[in-house]
């Protein structure tokens, strides 16, 4: 029997409810958040910082969210009302969840997605997301005076750039740097020396090796083996995930992924809804992840006929393949292009 382990925004929603969040509770907010947010993927995939994961990005924008007035209450509530699911997706999770030990492994906010379980009738015990106590810490108004300066400061930088081969600080532009060293000082200087401090100390975002411990959790429960996961991803906070289950000779599929789940990826999917989701579970059940590897290279999805007439249809482009054989840059520009056009430019843009 698979085990399937789902990426959630992305694969299955259209959100980035993080980004979301600043967006619409902090002035500037989207652009506070995507510099914040490549300034994470300096940390993890350039600099590689010890202790510093992918994902992490949900951590360093708490305090000013706190700042700006966010609670637990805002959070769910806000995740309730603005929650976009890909089509077919609540289709698909009934229809894995009847099947397969399926489980949800996502760097989100618990809150958020506590909006999705409701939606889908899928059981929060089987969901690994990003638990946060932004009610448990307390800000003087001096606090939350300089954290929302500093968030100001923040969006009026000049955005980050990262070369695609840039092994280094010193491999960056010259106006990068010196955004990353203010960032430095404002993160690792400023904030420390705030209450602020704790939600950068006690939140501990599902993010890079921590989905790939959640896998490991979630194979525990189920007493089966890293070969029998088809684990499904789309973004740099599914690299280690993709490693661990790959090195095993399980499926890995980025799914409308970026540059980062491309690179560790085996296969790649370019969909438009989520019942694209059903058929390759419904493949890799049938002969695992050589089944995987005959469908791609044939390009015939013959399997997914056994699939519900809410499944049976997976949108128009629909794409499968092996990384491998094509034209990496080239699939990374179309994969980056679909992404966009599914789930909007700006979340779409994000690392």
């Amino acid at each position: 029997m698979p085990q399937l382990n789902l990426d959630c925004e992305g694969p299955l929603t259209l959100n980035d409810n993080a980004f979301e969040l600043c967006e619409t509770f902090i002035p500037n907010g989207g652009k506070f958040f995507a510099l914040v947010s490549k300034y994470d993927d300096y940390l993890a995939d350039i600099e590689k910082r010890p202790g510093y994961k992918a994902g992490d990005t949900l951590k360093l924008i708490l305090p000013f969210l706190k700042a700006h007035g966010v609670t637990h209450t805002t959070m769910r509530e806000f995740s309730r009302k603005t929650l976009k699911v890909l089509p077919r997706a609540i289709e698909f999770l009934r229809f894995a969840k009847a099947h397969w030990p399926t489980f949800i492994i996502s760097t989100s906010y618990c809150p958020y997605l506590e909006a999705l379980c409701d939606i889908a009738a899928f059981p929060m015990e089987n969901v690994f997301c990003t638990r946060v106590e932004i009610d448990a810490v307390s800000l003087s108004s001096k606090e939350e005076k300089l954290l929302r300066e500093l968030a100001q400061e923040i969006a009026s930088l000049p955005m980050i750039e990262l070369p695609p081969e840039a092994q280094g600080l010193s491999d960056l532009p010259r106006e990068s740097q010196e955004v990353i060293a203010r960032l430095e000082k404002i993160f690792w200087e400023i904030i420390p020396e705030t209450n602020a401090r704790r939600l950068l100390e006690e939140t501990n975002p599902i993010g890079g090796p921590e989905k790939a411990r959640a896998v490991v959790q979630s194979l525990e429960r189920t007493g089966l083996s890293s070969e029998e996961v088809l684990y499904v991803g789309d973004s740099i906070t599914d690299v280690e995930a993709f490693e661990l289950v790959r090195e095993a000779r399980g499926g890995t599929v980025s799914f409308n992924g970026n540059r980062y789940a491309l690179r560790k990826a085996e296969f790649y999917a370019l969909a438009p809804q989520a019942a694209a989701l059903a058929c390759l579970a419904m493949i890799f059940a049938d002969g695992g992840r050589e089944a995987l590897l005959k469908e791609a290279r044939a390009g015939s999805f013959g399997l997914c006929e056994r699939l519900p007439d809410e499944l049976s249809s997976y949108g128009k482009n629909f794409r499968f393949g092996l990384v491998e054989t094509e034209d990496f840059e080239k699939l990374v520009a179309e994969s980056e292009t679909f992404r966009k056009e599914v789930r909007g430019e700006a979340v779409g843009a994000l690392g």
